[in-house]
């Protein structure tokens, strides 16, 4: 019975983690969606977003696509990250980002910002650190 009841508390817990993980994908999709509107109508902004085949791995470690928002106004480009959570590894993914989107494009970009309603203490020291500028809540 106690051997019932662990494996059915185990399959509960994974079944609450996937609706979690569900909620956290469709919530940061919603929240990009809202925000690329926002920065189109009230700021000029036309938000278009870049996907290029890294295959050599340099972003991710392997070969894969990589995508990131770009804000262009008045011929500036901004690399915008949008994400509902922020933390050091992520910071460090979109520096890399940047770095690939100038190797393709032949242009580097103007700013690099990220928006986020949370962000890691350490985030937050290691955007600094890189000089990318984050908008955050907390």
């Amino acid at each position: 019975l106690r051997a019932d009841m662990i494996e059915g508390f185990n399959l509960l817990r994974r079944h609450i983690d996937a609706l979690g993980a569900r909620w956290g994908l469709l919530s940061e999709r919603a929240f990009k969606e809202g925000l690329r509107s926002l920065v189109e109508r009230e700021f000029g902004f036309r938000v278009e977003r870049w996907v290029r085949w890294d295959g050599e791995g340099y972003v991710h470690g392997h070969p894969s696509d990589v995508d990131v928002d770009i804000a262009v106004h008045d011929e500036k480009i901004i690399l915008v990250e949008i994400k509902s959570h922020v933390s050091r590894p992520d910071v460090s993914t979109f520096k890399r980002k940047a770095e690939f989107y100038e190797r393709i494009e032949g242009r580097k970009p103007d700013r690099l910002i990220i928006v986020t309603p949370y962000a890691d203490e350490n985030a937050l020291e290691t955007a600094k650190q890189l000089q990318i500028e984050v908008y955050t809540g907390v």
